[in-house]
């Protein structure tokens, strides 16, 4: 055996022990691992014999330590060692912890046609391994994940984990327009061409890995392959559900926000690869239409509350009429910026301040409904309340809304020679 420093990674962050075989491997599989010495040698074993029965590509398994404290990196290197004269195992040795740290050491620097991972307690049955490369060894798909909630999936676990796992990636597709069911199943694969262009742009050095490589890539324009699992919960798992939940939507909010500040080069990354948009839409179909809805209505909620909380500080000071168009007018410049960016994908300094013009224009009909709304209210009830008032206004407000959405689509509709990967 021979040791090597990973190129592209500190020499004190990260070492890898490797014994290559001589040809380069089809497929290369990490299964990066913490303190997992009373498991890691029957999970080895158990996957060096599926590959050896069952696979048809040459493959190479890569243990990724990720700073044990106990035996795992000695067991790591005797099972290299024993297996097809340490040919067919090699071992990676990180100084630091971290899954996604792991993946992304190790998959940039594999000569391997196709990258992969799986859990190290196997949860996912092993025959599923095959369907989940063979599209990225056929040159059809660029990544393949494996899927835990597609109706044909086989799952036994808790209940509080199936909760926490659907409520997630339901975030996942209302928030950032996900289009992939099942973002942290331990079981993945990319081709390494692609893998080599995608990771550079991923920051994320654990759990939140897998979900930040994803919307990434499906903003990229990259084909994702589902493949539906058995999987089996392992009880004695070491994931802490509600830290890594919490991580997880930090790291939502940051990918968000990168998105929407154009700091992500996706675009560059969909070029580079060749990655362009099918065809022309077709007429009468809106693209991304239901998506556009949940995340306009996230929008609209958050802005309602705003308008309610504005007219009712405003009123006493500047009257019924006066605080109705103030509200709309401060919670109008929020509501085009937040849905430019995060319902229609529009993102960028460019045509910014057309957009919020045209804003301007649509608020405009809204206030003329609301304001003749409270008109005939005054008319009608001339001492109502300010909280009847307020009533009215946000029910106007709600037809007022179902015109904006419309308006909104013909403003943010993207060009066909300059559009984005559809959310």
């Amino acid at each position: 055996m021979t040791a090597d420093t990973i190129d592209d990674v500190p020499a004190e962050v990260a070492t890898i022990v490797v014994d290559l075989t001589p040809a380069a491997p089809v497929l290369d599989i990490v299964v990066p691992v913490y303190n997992e010495e009373a498991d890691l040698g029957s999970c080895i074993h158990r996957l060096s014999e599926h590959l050896g029965a069952h696979m048809p590509y040459s493959a190479r398994i890569t243990i990724a330590d990720n700073a044990s404290s106990d035996g795992t990196l000695a067991i790591a290197k005797e099972l290299a060692d024993s297996i097809g004269d340490g040919r067919r195992v090699r071992v990676a040795h990180l100084d630091a912890k971290g899954r996604g740290r792991a993946l992304k050491a190790v998959w940039q620097q594999s000569d391997a046609t196709v990258v992969a991972y799986m859990d190290v307690d196997l949860s996912t049955d092993l025959n599923a391994l095959l369907p989940l490369v063979a599209p990225l060894v056929s040159g059809h798909s660029d990544l393949a994940i494996g899927s835990r909630l597609t109706r044909s999936s086989r799952v036994i676990r808790g209940t509080k984990r199936e909760f926490v796992s659907r409520s997630y990636n339901l975030m996942l597709r209302t928030t950032m327009g996900a289009s992939f069911s099942d973002a942290q199943c331990g079981f993945k694969a990319v081709r390494s061409d692609v893998a080599r262009s995608l990771l550079p742009m991923i920051d994320d050095t654990g759990w939140f890995f897998d979900t930040e490589m994803l919307v990434i890539a499906q903003r990229a324009g990259l084909r994702i392959a589902e493949i539906p699992v058995d999987w089996i919960d392992d009880p004695a798992s070491k994931v802490d559900i509600i830290a890594t939940a919490i991580e997880d939507i930090k790291g939502c909010w940051r990918v968000g926000r990168a998105l929407a500040a154009g700091r992500l080069p996706v675009a560059e990354l969909r070029e580079s690869l060749g990655r362009h948009e099918i065809g022309p839409q077709v007429v009468g179909v809106p693209r991304g239409l239901t998506g556009q809805l949940v995340r306009f209505c996230m929008v609209g909620v958050i802005s309602t509350a705003a308008y309610a909380v504005l007219y009712l500080a405003l009123h006493s000071i500047v009257g019924a009429q006066a605080a109705n168009l103030l509200a709309l007018l401060i919670t109008a410049v929020f509501n085009t910026a937040a849905n430019r960016a995060f319902t229609f994908g529009v993102r960028g300094r460019i045509g910014a301040a057309r957009h919020q013009l045209q804003g301007i224009v649509i608020f405009g009909f809204g206030w003329m409904l609301t304001a003749g709304s409270l008109l005939l209210l005054h008319i009608w009830a001339p001492e109502t309340s300010k909280h009847v008032e307020l009533i009215v206004l946000v029910a106007a407000n709600l037809v007022a809304t179902i015109l904006r959405f419309i308006g909104y689509r013909l403003v943010f509709r993207k060009p066909q020679h300059n559009k984005e990967v559809p959310a």
